[in-house]
């Protein structure tokens, strides 16, 4: 009998990881605030929900994907969240990136219930998401992670599992901080590059050739070749704005879990503080 899956957000990284559940086999149960995500997945074989708790009754795994903390707690937590629908021994994977306390506080819910709950945090992007190549970021109960190992090697290749609740997370922001430091890197070495005469394609070969800059950080400064027009267009700033907001969440919480452990981050505040140039977000209060 196929596993039955519930999956709660269907933006740009969740519709691309649920796409992969009703083509490998899973009975899959899919819902977002937003209607056209849904149809596109049920055009495909997923069933579309009618709520967060119609979801968690339908699955014995419920996977959640997204934005923010706040989020979590709504789709999980009250009457209408999917914990409220979900029997006993059933798990959720939470693929947001959230703050470790926020697992914590989920699991505490969950336990109530008798549902498991792990952190299976997600890196790769959208491109990889698309082909189920994701790579997992995993804190849990060993137990509760082989209940959803099937569903997650739909979504991805790489599990890695870092060790007990929130490890998942901590990881994450790890990994992220790192990303962001790297796009600070490469614009200002580009701009620089730019500024000074250079050919900017000879300047990519350099950094290309000595192994700085990798594949990820060349498509991303791509984006810095475009004309003027097209970095000022609306769908370009409102891509990139959705970028930006994502990046300062991440870095604030990496602050704060760096405040905690005690440990100073003085690169992450400066590259916090500079996200809207890195992305080329026409923001003024933010440059």
């Amino acid at each position: 009998m196929a596993i039955r899956v519930g999956y709660v957000g269907l933006g740009n990284m969740g519709q691309a990881m649920a796409s992969n559940l009703a083509p490998k086999g899973f009975d899959a149960c899919v819902y977002d605030l937003d209607p056209r995500p849904m149809q596109e997945l049920a055009a495909g074989g997923a069933k579309p929900g009618t709520s967060c708790r119609a979801v968690g009754e339908h699955a014995e795994v419920l996977c959640v994907c997204v934005p923010e903390d706040g989020h979590v707690r709504a789709v999980l937590t009250g009457p209408d969240g999917a914990l409220a629908g979900m029997a006993a021994g059933s798990v959720v994977a939470i693929h947001s990136t959230v703050q470790p306390e926020t697992i914590e506080q989920m699991a505490a819910a969950a336990r109530e219930r008798g549902v498991d709950l792990i952190d299976a945090c997600v890196t790769g992007g959208k491109e990889v998401a698309d082909k189920g190549e994701l790579t997992f970021l995993i804190g849990g109960e060993e137990p509760a992670l082989e209940k959803a190992r099937p569903v997650l090697e739909a979504f991805g290749t790489t599990l890695l599992h870092a060790g007990p609740l929130g490890a998942g997370a901590r990881l994450k922001l790890a990994v992220n901080l790192l990303t962001y430091v790297n796009w600070a890197a490469a614009s200002e070495s580009f701009r620089l590059a730019k500024a000074s005469g250079l050919d900017t394609d000879v300047f990519l070969q350099a950094v290309r050739s000595n192994g700085q800059l990798s594949d990820m950080q060349q498509r991303f400064i791509t984006a810095y070749k475009l004309p003027p027009d097209a970095v000022a267009s609306e769908p370009f700033q409102t891509l990139v704005t959705t970028h930006m907001h994502t990046a300062e969440k991440d870095l604030a919480h990496a602050l704060t879990l760096a405040r905690r452990c005690n440990v100073a981050l003085p690169t992450a505040g400066t590259v916090a503080q500079g996200m809207a140039r890195i992305y080329q977000v026409r923001d003024e209060g933010r440059r």
